[in-house]
């Protein structure tokens, strides 16, 4: 057979892009991964049985035969190892496991104040995922990674927060240092949005490689999907929309002369401390929400504003980085379409006719697991990546779940 990937001067594939070919969980023989490839069946076959021995793939049935004996599928196996998935928000943790597919498989929230300090929230997380391991079964071997969203700004090569608003105590806290010395597997950490923007494009837009998602919540962030990857920046600071400065509008209700940042103006504790100035009774975000929930026509009328003054960012970014779908979600967004629709409104009236020939904004669908999933997803990215299956593959037989 002419290997159709060493004639195109290309490097050979490794067991790890073999893998790649079979992360879709279709069932293939290794003349099918031969006539894909362009391998030898030889070469084929023993990368195959390296990812077998280390529990990475698994026997999958026959295939039809042709003639003589039928010949033998294998498929990914998602249960070849977990992830310790966890969520930090200001006032909660959400921590989950997840298989190698990224199918959450048990997940706890309970209160959590993030301002407590790193120590203490992370021991609580760390002693929560150790118990639901142990609870599920599973054991500590088999554990292949943790991944962390914490709701400020990371600087994801490190792991380390830097200069979190809502996080005392965290700016610049080795995250990763410490839950390795619990578990000793990779420690992944990004901002909660990042996360976000991965569990909502998988569980809702799978096959969108150009999606934003926006949180607007306590404060207002956004995670970027371009091109199908998670677009983190130089610095990890990429998406950070809070902090950009609202365009003056005539048709806004704030003088001319205004320069604040768009989470100053349009986020719950925005929203909040306006009402108030107009004599409601809100203390909070989340007091705006009750209040939108219940038909209050000044923070319906509140939301609807702030979701035009969001709209004025994001139809820069929609000229800019040309989305297919913009997902909007967080506690302000969840309390109804009011702040959708003033974000539609400016959007599709402020951005390039071509940018929104086809463009969606919607409300997000992910639901409660949406962060625990992209931090299992980001995870999963790292550890199934080609270098990182060749790694594994090398090392021969591993541990995988009971059963498989």
């Amino acid at each position: 057979m002419v290997d159709a990937v060493r004639s195109a001067g290309a490097p050979i594939p490794g067991a790890g892009d073999i893998f790649q070919i079979l992360r879709d969980g279709t069932a293939r023989t290794k003349a099918e991964l031969a006539a894909l490839t362009g391998l030898a069946r030889s070469t084929v076959s023993s990368r195959v049985d390296a990812l077998l021995a280390a529990g990475l793939l698994a026997p999958a049935g026959e295939a039809a035969s042709t003639g003589g004996r039928p010949p033998a599928r294998i498929a990914f196996n998602p249960r070849a190892g977990v992830i310790l998935a966890v969520d930090l928000g200001a006032t909660h943790a959400t921590v989950a496991i997840a298989d190698l597919s990224g199918e959450i498989l048990a997940s706890r929230t309970h209160p959590q104040d993030i301002a407590a300090g790193p120590v203490p929230v992370l021991e609580s997380v760390i002693a929560e995922g150790a118990a639901m391991l142990a609870d599920s079964g599973i054991g500590e071997e088999v554990l292949a990674g943790v991944g962390i969203g914490v709701p400020g700004p990371v600087e994801h090569s490190t792991g380390r927060p830097t200069n979190p608003p809502i996080m005392p105590g965290w700016d610049r806290f080795d995250i990763p240092a410490f839950v390795r010395r619990r578990f000793d597997v990779p420690v992944l950490v990004d901002n909660d949005v990042n996360i976000l923007a991965l569990g909502e494009q998988a569980v809702s837009w799978p096959h969108v490689a150009d999606l934003i998602f926006v949180k607007v919540s306590t404060g207002i962030g956004s995670g970027i999907i371009s091109g199908g990857t998670l677009q983190r920046g130089a610095q990890g600071s990429a998406g950070d929309l809070g902090h950009v400065q609202v365009p003056f509008s005539h048709d806004s209700p704030r003088p001319a002369g205004d320069e604040r940042d768009l989470e100053a103006i349009a986020s719950g504790t925005a929203i909040a401390a306006a009402l108030r100035a107009d004599g409601v009774d809100a203390p909070d975000g989340a007091a705006v929400v009750d209040l939108i929930r219940a038909g209050h026509t000044a923070a319906i009328d509140a939301a609807r504003q702030a979701g035009r003054e969001v709209g004025e960012v994001l139809a820069t970014v929609v000229n800019l980085l040309n989305p297919s779908i913009i997902v909007v979600g967080g506690s302000v967004a969840r309390a109804g379409e009011h702040l959708l629709a003033g974000v539609r409104e400016i959007v599709y009236r402020r951005s390039i006719p071509l940018a929104t020939q086809h463009l969606a904004i919607v409300q997000s669908r992910a639901g409660a697991t949406a962060g625990v999933l992209g931090a299992a997803i980001m995870v999963i990215q790292q550890i199934l990546a080609p270098a990182a299956v060749d790694a594994r593959a090398g090392r021969g037989a591993v541990r995988v779940l009971a059963g498989q």
